[in-house]
């Protein structure tokens, strides 16, 4: 099977692409046929070795010294049951599924094995392939966050970032909460967070909204350049900062947020649940959760793929395909 290797950090020309032999899924365990997967921000980190400010001593021990621990990358992937190890009986081979191997990577390769107990659940019949491998990292990290923030009906949330990958699910989860929702992004995005749910737009070229007179329940941070010290005023009594994307200091700060206006900061890592992948993939069914596509790549464009990815100004998923079928539902 083919896969994409990363040896070592650096810009997308980093990857190589390599024959190795194809995995026999282990007792427990399934083996997909990837038909579609995704370079998510995650990927992104992992293969350029970027890390947030404060984390770079750590890069090492959390990631690999040298290069990736793990150098077939991928926190996404839809695909096929191909093959299942012995003991497995909740799934069939031949069967459509979307996994999300999450920090366990492996999604860029044609084939991956995963856990049958994991995280890997049957594809909605309403997307494609293609659709399916852009829903798991942005939506789970968006929804983790609305959950652990407890953001409820009536309430409103603002979110920065609002058309990038996990932006664009936070619209449609946060409106689907019942929320009032003010998106974030530039206007040329303007459409797009509307069409997903958002009742208010601002340019952030032409307004700051922390400077502004509207109060928020919650703020979901995407982008990482709203930290406390910025939104502490436009939060409201009981308000949270949802900090998906944290540096150092606004982790260690986040225990000491509270005072009067009872203020919390929600930051740390996503949680990595199956749960979570089944109740995304469930409102994905309904319609409520429509992934966004930036581009679509064929794999061996991969590294076209990640330039993307690299310019920080994607919207939604940037998409990569390894068979005709994953424009199929």
């Amino acid at each position: 099977m083919k896969i994409a290797h990363v040896g070592r950090y650096g810009p997308p020309e980093v990857i190589e692409f390599r024959e190795v032999p194809t995995p026999e899924p282990a007792a427990g365990q399934v083996r997909i046929q990837v038909l579609a997967t995704a370079v998510t921000a995650g990927d992104w980190r992992v293969r350029s070795g970027v890390m947030p400010r404060g984390f770079g001593p750590l890069r090492g021990l959390a990631l690999g010294f040298g290069g990736p621990r793990k150098p077939v990358l991928g926190t996404d992937a839809a695909g096929v049951v191909a093959a299942l190890g012995a003991g497995v009986t909740g799934f069939r081979v031949g069967e459509p599924v979307v996994a999300f191997p999450g920090g366990g990577f492996g999604g860029h390769a044609e084939s991956l094995l995963m856990p049958a107990d994991g995280r890997v659940v049957r594809k909605p019949e309403n997307l494609t392939f293609e659709e399916a491998a852009a829903l798991p990292f942005g939506a789970m990290t968006a929804l983790d966050f609305l959950d652990r923030g407890a953001v409820k009906a009536h309430e409103r949330v603002l979110v920065n970032g609002a058309s990038g990958n996990v932006g664009s699910a936070a619209v449609q989860l946060a409106r689907h909460l019942g929320a009032h929702v003010t998106a974030v992004c530039s206007a040329a995005n303007a459409a797009l967070v509307r069409s997903l749910g958002a009742d208010e737009v601002i340019d952030y070229a032409l307004t700051d909204f922390a400077a502004g007179e509207v109060r928020y329940d919650a703020i979901v941070d995407t982008v990482g350049n709203a930290p406390y010290a910025r939104v502490k005023s436009v939060l409201s009594p009981g308000g949270r900062l949802l900090a998906v994307l944290a540096d150092l200091p606004a982790l260690l700060g986040a225990a000491f947020v509270g005072g009067p206006q009872r203020h919390r900061v929600i930051a740390g890592p996503a949680g990595e649940k199956v749960e979570t992948l089944r109740a995304i993939a469930d409102l994905a069914a309904k319609g409520v959760l429509v992934p966004v596509i930036e581009q679509r790549y064929p794999f061996e464009r991969l590294v076209d793929a990640y330039r993307i990815v690299d310019s920080g100004r994607k919207k939604g998923s940037v998409v990569v395909t390894l068979d005709p079928r994953a424009a199929t539902r």
